[in-house]
């Protein structure tokens, strides 16, 4: 079964609309819809939250690829933000040098 399937049929299975989960999980509505539909997957932290919140493993949560993609997604939007905080503070330095001298 897929993540997008065990999702809404735990959430049903609790008697939850979208909205009490998303409200539960400090999501959006939207996000848990994008999730139900398989139009997005949650990043690591919200996945904790739903395995926390159910509570069952992130194994019994999720397929190994399904676990892979969001681990390597998670891992490039970290990237991406070290990147443009390193470039912003070179930014800075520079700025910093030219009105020094």
């Amino acid at each position: 079964m897929e993540f997008h399937q065990k999702l809404q049929e735990l959430r049903k299975q609790k008697g939850l609309t979208q909205e009490e989960l998303a409200a539960a999980l400090y999501v959006s509505r939207t996000a848990v819809s994008k999730w139900e539909s398989g139009r997005g997957l949650p990043n690591i932290e919200s996945l904790k939250a739903i395995s926390r919140y159910f509570s069952i493993t992130l194994d019994d949560l999720l397929s190994g690829d399904a676990l892979l993609v969001i681990a390597e997604t998670d891992q490039k939007e970290r990237e991406s933000h070290n990147r443009d905080l390193i470039f912003g503070l070179l930014d800075c330095c520079v700025l910093l040098l030219l009105f020094l001298h």
